[in-house]
């Protein structure tokens, strides 16, 4: 009886948690958008959906920040999987409430633009990230293609 407990406790917990899980799949489905004139709408969420190119599609949970008028996204320094396909193709996908948009992602490896992207990640979030040596992790900032698919 008991581990019957245990164990529907543990389904249940995760099935709350899943969307602030990295958990990955494969391609975004939704219509393409242009760009808005405005991210507000994108950041206010608090998961978002990335997806990259690798081998084949492969997306992830993400949270995201504003920091000088561009989404970023943050691997701390975990070489994640959709790090490296970024590295290697940096056409992504993002997808909010439905809407898929189309990005190119650079890496960035400013100190001033890190600690502007750790400020509005505290401000969001609740916290600083937790390894803040721009040269160990991997920050993203996501700069919009136009809406054509990839």
């Amino acid at each position: 009886m008991r581990l019957i407990f245990l164990v529907m406790f543990s389904a249940l917990g995760l099935a709350g948690c899943a969307e602030q899980i990295p958990l990955a799949s494969g391609a975004l489905t939704g219509a393409v958008k242009p760009t808005p004139s405005s991210w507000d709408a994108v950041v206010a969420d608090e998961i978002i959906q990335l997806e990259t190119q690798g081998d084949s599609p492969y997306s992830v949970n993400l949270w995201t920040v504003l920091v000088d008028g561009d989404l970023h996204v943050f691997a701390g320094d975990n070489y994640a999987t959709w790090v490296e396909h970024i590295e290697n193709d940096p056409a992504v996908r993002l997808q909010s409430e439905g809407s898929i948009y189309l990005f190119q992602a650079e890496r960035v490896t400013q100190a001033a633009v890190f600690e502007r992207f750790a400020q509005a990640w505290e401000s969001k979030y609740g916290n600083r990230p937790r390894n803040e040596n721009v040269e160990e992790t991997y920050l993203f900032r996501l700069k919009p293609t136009p809406a054509q698919s990839l």
